[in-house]
């Protein structure tokens, strides 16, 4: 009796589209072993990409711990014959007499100065490009999409050219001046003022009698912190592993940055003056330097991480 009362219901519910769709929708085994199919394959590819972004860093790590001899003798991603790190890091701040902190200070100087001063003025010229109407800014805003198309090492020679016309060859102001010019930040905080600053709000403050740098300072800056924290970064990086600009500017070894530096202690290793112990004697330092060159970068990202993934985030989604 109540197989054939519950038929018809079978029917109807097999007739009807709507509880199809809804059945098919349901989280069955089949639907869930599709879905779980594509997890292994994203698993390896992310393992994959993380192995090869940290294998370099952990062959650095575990070679500052050798001596010269266990750099050549024991297997790289693994610690050699005792642990040699603190002597490592007293042997590179002093060699030379202590000419690494001198290249480590200069280093500070062209990131803090070169990439505070890119982040200012792209917050600037962003600002400018976003909000204010003027003739030309088309074309201007041309010019800088064309700009970033252009690789730095092309302009490193005209660079060189123009500054010893100048006079301010192998001196600071060689790598501070061009470490000012951002174009990718300038595009970068254009768009981001866009969507990050309402029109309304600054309108708001033009009627409350507040003028216009002071309506930046005060109002525009605070809600553009994320986007300049962000090309802060962006500039910082490039200016501390900036190589072949101060290669070409620069030829008193007090000015080099760690860059240049220790690309002159391997040069010393491999050329013709340097013997056996030399090639010992210099390698651990190297890797040592390079090593404690990577730290103030990682503290810096870590100490902006939240400003930076909220810079990247904010604008993606239109108000």
């Amino acid at each position: 009796m109540s197989a054939t009362a519950t038929a018809p219901d079978r029917d109807r519910a097999e007739a009807d589209p709507v509880r199809r769709r809804s059945r098919r929708s349901r989280p069955g085994v089949r639907n869930s072993g599709r879905r779980r199919g594509k997890s292994p394959l994203l698993t390896a590819i992310m393992g994959v990409m993380l192995l090869y972004t940290l294998m370099p860093l952990v062959w650095l790590l575990l070679s500052s711990t050798k001596d010269g001899q266990s750099l050549f003798d024991s297997f790289g991603l693994w610690f050699g014959h005792g642990f040699h790190l603190f002597d490592n890091i007293r042997l590179t701040v002093t060699y030379d007499h202590g000419v690494y902190l001198r290249w480590l200070g200069n280093t500070v100087l062209y990131a803090v100065v070169g990439a505070g001063g890119a982040a200012a003025l792209a917050a600037l010229g962003g600002y400018g490009l976003a909000k204010y109407e003027f003739r030309g800014k088309r074309l201007i805003f041309g010019i800088i999409l064309g700009a970033i198309t252009i690789p730095t090492t092309a302009l490193a020679v005209p660079t060189y050219l123009l500054f010893s016309k100048v006079g301010i060859v192998n001196s600071p102001w060689a790598v501070l001046i061009p470490a000012l010019a951002s174009p990718f930040g300038l595009y970068l905080m254009r768009v981001y003022a866009m969507e990050a600053i309402p029109d309304s709000l600054l309108e708001a403050a033009r009627i409350d009698g507040s003028g216009e740098l002071r309506t930046f300072w005060t109002v525009s800056l605070r809600l553009l912190a994320p986007g300049f924290v962000t090309v802060l970064l962006f500039t910082l990086v490039a200016t501390w592993n900036n190589y072949f600009l101060p290669l070409i500017v620069l030829s008193d070894p007090k000015w080099f940055p760690l860059t240049v530096g220790l690309s002159q202690w391997n040069a010393q290793t491999t050329g013709p003056q340097s013997g056996g112990a030399g090639i010992v004697d210099l390698y651990p330092l190297i890797i040592t330097g390079s090593v404690l060159a990577v730290v103030p970068l990682v503290a810096a990202f870590l100490l902006l991480q939240r400003y930076w993934q909220s810079g990247l985030a904010a604008g993606s989604v239109k108000q």
